[in-house]
């Protein structure tokens, strides 16, 4: 990490990153290596970026974002892609970020551009297993993202 401050100027480089890429999505870790225990990263979302709802199953990989700047949508789905709730989450809101246990189906709606948030979760990265992706929803880039993501965002208001 070349600084120990996170300033404006590193949130605008990493917006600015996020809607430069297909994704229109940008990362900045915060931990020094995917082996690392606990992940803390910032992130730039773009709206028209789809996230797929998934659930973290390891029992120690809960998953926490406070919202920095704009607007997000999460959604809490059941085990089959039923939403069960839908929260707005901005800075200084009602809702500022949430707190997903394990085990939790969930998806998140960049609702505003230049939207960034921190995210923790606990390490090691690894690779996501089948079982925890909703297999209601199309992956990324498959056909029908567009329409999932339509959906999800209509969940929230203009």
């Amino acid at each position: 990490m070349s600084s120990h401050f996170l300033d404006a100027a590193l949130l605008d480089e990493l917006s600015a990153r996020a809607r430069s890429v297909p994704r229109l999505r940008a990362h900045h870790n915060l931990h020094d290596s995917p082996e690392a225990q606990a992940h803390r990263m910032l992130v730039a979302m773009e709206p028209g970026s789809y996230v797929r709802p998934h659930r973290h199953l390891d029992p120690n990989k809960a998953e926490t974002i406070v919202v920095l700047r704009g607007r997000l949508g999460v959604i809490v789905f059941d085990e089959a892609g039923g939403m069960q709730d839908a929260r707005e989450m901005t800075p200084g809101g009602a809702v500022i970020g949430y707190n997903i246990p394990p085990g939790v189906f969930h998806a998140i709606v960049c609702l505003a551009p230049g939207t960034i948030f921190i995210e923790a979760k606990a390490g090691p990265y690894a690779v996501p297993l089948a079982a925890e992706w909703g297999t209601w929803a199309p992956a990324e880039g498959e056909p029908g993202t567009a329409e999932a993501l339509a959906a999800m965002r209509s969940a929230f208001s203009d």
